[in-house]
């Protein structure tokens, strides 16, 4: 955001340096990024004079072309080649001579050089207003008044002044910074409070506001009032919509918004002023003098004022004539039709109040991003919309004429009241980490404006003006207070202190997380279940865990939830049921959590991960063409994944005998059991009146944690000596697995074998015969110290396939 010193300047009494206001900007929060030293008008126009055109002619060779003669004061006249239509012989002009660098509205920067035109010498230019950078008129060279002394310096003409623009860093929440009055404030309170400044401001005054008569009345109707909490306009008739004047555009200049006629400069001088954005329609154009503040149904178009046909959603708050045509998308952009046009006589001023939201969500839905929403998207004051459509309307009738033509509109339902925090002293002082009297603390506040509405010893009740829209809790109010205090005047301790916090190793909330995030990243949803269960699904489907070990209690307000559960199966199965009974079958769920088991005379609470898995393994669509539910395998590969995350690789495996599942898998070391999977048992399953397969696992945490702090962990570098690949196929019977075969292969080559992959399994009793299968098996070999040859591999491969003959029964298919 751009903020200009001279502009701060006409609201408050600043003697100071601009670097010394830069720094305190800096100080309250508002950080100044950049300062530039420049000019009202770009360049300065140094070099530019007023010259009087003694003569003027056709060109030889152009005829559109003119030679002239212009005196500037300085002996002989000048000989320009001048291309303007309504040049002539004594008028006054503003020439701008040989090495000036002029600054057009429009375009790069031109520096003058003498030289010819079709033939013709020319020393110089006689300037149009967009060339001198102080408009958009291009219709014909600047004339000046008679009495304007040839010579004068356009510099001391225009009164051209020299100012220093901050470029301000604005934060989000600053919402009351938006504008030089918020900026003029925070700089009033830091300096009254750290500078020995009266920390007074001028406010423009609107006393002068009345109605001259009521001819014009426009009927508002706001039909959401949630969008817009308030709507204030005023018709103004008989304007002349022309070139602002000079002071106007040098102000809008300087912070880089182009001057276009005196209504849109003034609602944009406004709004950068106040911060409160106005707009003004064009009366003649609002049928039926009408306005309806209300949406419109999604899919509806309107042309805004970039020519741009939108399509509208159903949130976006629109303004509407008195036929429910979108006039503008309220607090973002216009619309084509109802703007100020040259010939727009009659118009109607609006300062309205907008809910950040709906105008955030529209000016992104729409990539508009007007300086109107940045405002209201962070949130204007709601109590501001009056004054600044008064102070509008003033400047409308001194620059443009006209009269205040209608009782001023102001739909405000729900008056928006400043808010009361309580805060107490001693918060203020901790936070901050300096002891702030609470006098100081009572000085800062109401240099900001800020009333102390209650106070007692320890604590004060502060009201908080609208225009602070960010400050909503007691941290808020000692941030504000510390930003006029000034982070320069907390001290820094000549001593840190800090304590040494010794985590266990491994970190449980870091492992947990971490595997979290790896669930989650594949498609699983965290649950949650209760720890608390009932005991007639142990009676009636699980009776493998006895009633001598269950945990009863007395639950009085469910009696059925009358025991903490002995396991985790149940709670993911009456998750799997609800979201089964809400139509949604395709389930990946994973908790963490405890299960509680009698122990003799006390108790036992192991830590659980628990997956499960049903359904379809992935979404139905039109490009996929896998149908495939989730299986085994599928349960199997993410228990995998678990195991490798956590380092965890080196166990037993175990076919499980357990009435909870119909088939699967144990891994442990030695007693110790890691995980059991598998898919559960129909009679759990059903009994649970669920309809389709499940597939559970469930890793016993503590053990994981336990092992894992005797896991080290190693790093070693990229091989740079390449793999080889060996595959078999070997036919084997169907009681052999394929871990037997992983098993004899790390065992006969621990040192260079890296990888066993089955990747093809085939079962034919005609060719292979009855209870026989063909495992497709690769070995893949590495030497981290040489490359491996063949007849290395070969020796290995070849020990192999005799251990698999002898030990397996194996049969080599060659």
């Amino acid at each position: 955001m751009k903020v200009s010193l001279n502009w701060l300047k006409d609201y408050i009494d600043v003697q100071l340096d601009p670097e010394t206001i830069s720094e305190t900007l800096t100080g309250t929060g508002l950080e100044v990024e950049g300062m530039e030293e420049v000019e009202s008008i770009p360049g300065g126009l140094n070099g530019v004079v007023v010259g009087k055109v003694v003569e003027c002619g056709q060109h030889p060779n152009a005829d559109r072309l003119s030679l002239t003669k212009v005196d500037i004061g300085n002996g002989e006249p000048l000989s320009i080649v001048c291309g303007a239509p309504n040049v002539a012989a004594g008028q006054k002009v503003m020439v701008a001579t040989v090495g000036t660098t002029l600054h057009p509205i429009e375009g790069d920067p031109l520096t003058l050089k003498k030289g010819k035109i079709r033939g013709e010498v020319s020393e110089g230019m006689i300037c149009a207003e967009d060339e001198l950078g102080l408009g958009v008129d291009h219709s014909g060279i600047m004339v000046l008044p008679e009495e304007t002394p040839v010579g004068q310096t356009a510099r001391d003409y225009f009164n051209i002044q020299t100012d220093y623009i901050y470029e301000i860093g604005l934060t989000p929440n600053r919402s009351d910074a938006t504008n030089h009055i918020g900026v003029a404030r925070d700089l009033a309170a830091a300096l009254k409070i750290n500078h020995d400044h009266d920390g007074n401001l001028s406010w423009p005054s609107v006393e002068e506001f009345k109605i001259d008569n009521n001819e014009l009345p426009v009927e508002v109707v706001v039909e959401n009032t949630e969008a817009c909490p308030r709507y204030t306009g005023v018709s103004i008739e008989g304007v002349t919509i022309q070139e602002s004047p000079d002071w106007l555009k040098q102000r809008l200049l300087a912070i880089d918004v182009r001057p276009i006629n005196n209504i849109v400069d003034i609602t944009n001088f406004v709004l950068h002023e106040l911060g409160q954005p106005l707009h003004a329609f064009d009366l003649d154009a609002i049928n039926g003098q009408k306005i309806i503040v209300k949406t419109l149904p999604a899919g509806s178009t309107f042309v805004s004022l970039d020519e741009v046909e939108r399509k509208l959603d159903a949130e976006d708050l629109m303004i509407c004539d008195g036929d429910s045509n979108g006039m503008c998308i309220g607090g973002v952009f216009g619309g084509i039709n109802s703007g100020v046009k040259d010939t727009t006589r009659n118009i109607f001023l609006e300062s309205a109040h907008f809910d950040p939201q709906y105008i955030r969500r529209s000016s992104m839905r729409h990539n508009l991003r007007t300086d109107a929403a940045k405002v209201f998207e962070k949130g204007s004051d709601p109590n501001i919309t009056l004054y600044a459509l008064k102070r509008a309307a003033l400047l409308i009738k001194e620059l443009g004429g006209g009269t205040i033509a209608s009782e001023i509109v102001d739909i405000y339902p729900n008056p928006i009241s400043e808010k009361e925090i309580e805060v107490a002293y001693s918060y203020v002082n901790d936070l901050i980490g300096v002891e702030i009297s609470p006098e100081k603390v009572r000085a800062i506040l109401e240099a900001m404006e800020m009333t102390v509405v209650k106070e007692d010893e320890d604590r004060f009740t502060v009201s908080i003006p609208t225009n602070k829209a960010d400050v909503l809790r007691p941290a808020d109010v000692v941030e504000e207070i510390l930003r006029i205090f000034g982070f320069n005047n907390v001290p820094i301790a000549n001593q840190i202190r800090s304590a040494m916090v010794i985590s266990p190793k491994p970190d449980p909330g870091v492992v947990k997380n971490a595997i979290g995030d790896l669930l989650s990243a594949n498609g699983f949803f965290e649950m949650m279940g209760l720890s608390l269960s009932e005991s007639r699904y142990y009676r009636d489907l699980l009776p493998s865990i006895p009633a001598e070990k269950l945990v009863y209690i007395n639950n009085t307000s469910n009696v059925q939830l009358d025991i903490m559960r002995p396991s985790m199966v149940f709670s993911g199965l009456e998750a799997i049921l609800h979201n089964q009974n809400r139509q949604r079958s395709d389930v990946k769920l994973y908790e963490f959590g405890r299960s509680y088991q009698a122990d003799g005379e006390g108790f036992e609470e192991i830590n659980h991960l628990t997956l499960f898995l049903s359904g379809q393994r992935y979404p139905e669509s039109w490009l996929n063409t896998d149908k495939s539910e989730m299986s085994y395998y599928t349960l199997k590969a993410y228990v995998r994944q678990v195991l490798e995350r956590v380092g965890l690789d080196r166990y037993q495996e175990t076919d499980l005998q357990d009435e909870t599942f119909q088939y699967g898998l144990r891994y442990h070391r030695g007693p110790q059991v890691i995980v059991e999977f598998g898919r559960l048992s129909g009679r759990l399953v059903k009994g649970m009146g669920i309809k389709q397969a499940v597939y559970y696992a469930d890793f016993n945490w503590d053990t994981i944690l336990k092992s894992l702090r005797k896991q080290d962990v190693s790093m070693q570098e990229l091989n740079k000596y390449p793999r080889v690949r060996r595959d078999l196929a070997l036919v084997v019977g169907n009681s052999v697995k394929f871990n037997d075969i992983a098993s004899i292969a790390k065992q006969l080559s621990k040192k260079i074998l890296r990888e066993v992959n089955l990747f093809d399994v085939y079962v034919n009793e005609e060719q292979l015969g009855a209870d026989k299968k063909s495992y497709a098996v690769s070995f893949v070999f590495e030497d981290y110290t040489k490359t491996l040859k063949d007849k290395e591999i070969d020796k290995v491969m070849e020990r192999l396939i005799k251990t698999y003959e002898t030990q397996l029964g194996a049969l080599i298919r060659r």
